[in-house]
């Protein structure tokens, strides 16, 4: 029974910061967005709730860029279509021998990263910025003024509580955690059901060049691993998942594994938003890992004695809440390649529908689709920009747009137009998406090329 006389309390002092511009989450987009941001010259403060930058593609270990070049009938030569801030990116790894070159995917190519490269690149170019960047805080509340602008937030730190107020503030969580709740319309998903979450994990103890030579260069497995698989799972393995990829990475003797497919007990696909599902996401991940190991021990040519070296540290998401913008990403603009004279980042990437045993791509063939400004601003409230996956998309859209490579795209595009905002006054609804278009061009972007 509740004690009636208990209250709610936390004693610790509150501190305060002030910012231009404040970004919510440090994955790909929002290190983007931050160091644009201060490159134009504005305040920034960066919120992360991990001790380190990369989101998706370090917490949960996707491991790959993916969505830099154009994809082709007939893979062998790589295209690049994506430039600016990916780009200071891509040299920051390289430079740390952090990043391999292009391996084949399917169609197009991707490249390998080492994820504790990756936060090192992130926490170089967030210093060389001059960036107040807080890790291990959690945004719990928004400050939000008059019912429709948003003038910061409120985070749990270690040392207590911190309100954070800002001009403009970017949300770049993933799961559009500061519209919702604000309030702000969002969107989950095709009729509220989202792609099923994955465990991404590492095998050591790999003999590269042997399973090279038997498996071939591309990435995405063959039927015959398919028809082994499906063997093994009437047998009672725990292998969900006949289409795997595997990749190698810039480290000796191991490969990358995306390969589970995770649902709950009762074969919803799980939303990581709900804390039950997301929970139990965590713990069948980690069980079909062990699966997977099993598997590719006994059946796949070089990875006799490969080992799991690690897992993500959460599971990996590919959809949550996105916001209601004042422009959505059709899932006809995927497909038909549109471009838009107000549209700030491009992407390249297939339509990856990850549900059933076998994932669906759907691609683009040497061509490209762009993404207008306003799917990046919320069509309700002031003061705030969405990026990364947050992004306005339709279902299908956003299986394509939501991976690595574009996302350094949108969190360049937003950073500039949240300094720009900030400088001018502006609300983000009045800025330009064609004038925000020219002046990416000017910082490398290249959407006219």
């Amino acid at each position: 029974m509740k004690d009636r006389s208990s209250r709610i309390t936390d004693l610790r002092p509150m501190d305060t910061l002030h910012a231009d511009v404040l970004v919510v989450g440090a994955g790909a987009a929002g290190v983007a967005a931050a160091v644009t941001a201060a490159r134009r010259g504005v305040k920034v403060v960066l919120l992360e709730r991990y001790g380190f930058c990369g989101g998706a593609a370090v917490a949960g270990m996707s491991g790959t860029v993916c969505g830099l070049y154009a994809a082709t009938a007939h893979p062998v030569q790589p295209e690049k279509i994506l430039h600016g801030f990916v780009d200071d990116f891509i040299r920051a790894m390289e430079s740390r021998n952090g990043l391999t070159g292009p391996i084949v995917y399917g169609n197009t190519f991707t490249r390998v990263h080492d994820p504790l490269v990756w936060r090192e690149a992130a926490d170089g170019l967030l210093l060389e910025g001059g960036i107040t960047t807080v890790f291990h805080a959690l945004v719990t509340d928004v400050h939000v003024e008059g019912g429709e602008r948003v003038a910061g937030v409120r985070a749990f730190t270690k040392q207590g509580k911190l309100d954070v107020f800002a001009r403009i503030t970017v949300d770049a969580s993933g799961d559009a955690d500061i519209a919702a709740m604000c309030g702000f319309p969002t969107t989950v998903g095709h009729n509220g059901m989202v792609q099923n979450p994955t465990m991404i994990f590492r095998l050591q103890g790999v003999d590269v060049d042997r399973f090279l030579a038997a498996m071939g260069s591309n990435s995405i497995l063959g039927p015959d691993i398919e028809e082994l698989i499906e063997s093994e799972q009437r047998e009672g393995e725990d292998l969900p998942r006949r289409k795997v990829f595997l990749f190698p990475t810039p480290r000796p003797r191991e490969l990358l594994c995306n390969a589970t497919r995770i649902v709950g007990a009762d074969s919803r696909e799980l939303n990581p938003t709900r804390w039950r599902d997301f929970s139990e996401a965590e713990v069948q991940g980690r069980k079909q890992v062990r699966a997977y190991e099993r598997f590719f021990r006994k059946h796949v040519i070089g990875c006799e004695q490969a080992f799991v070296n690690d897992t993500g540290v959460q599971v990996g998401v590919r959809q949550t809440r996105q916001i209601a913008g004042m422009q959505t990403l059709a899932n006809d603009d995927v497909t038909s390649a549109r471009k838009a004279a107000d549209a700030v980042a491009r992407s390249p990437w297939p339509i990856e529908l990850h549900s059933g045993s076998k994932p669906r791509l759907v691609w683009i063939y040497d061509d490209y689709y762009e993404v207008p400004y306003g799917c990046f601003v919320p069509g309700r409230g002031e003061g705030l920009l969405a990026t990364g996956r947050c992004l306005s998309a339709q279902h299908e859209a956003m299986a394509s747009a939501r991976v690595t490579g574009p996302c350094f795209g949108y969190g360049q595009a937003v950073g500039l137009a949240a300094a720009i905002c900030s400088q001018e006054g502006l609300e983000p609804r009045r800025l330009s998406g064609t004038s925000l278009r020219s002046e990416l061009n000017r910082l490398g972007a290249r959407l006219d090329d």
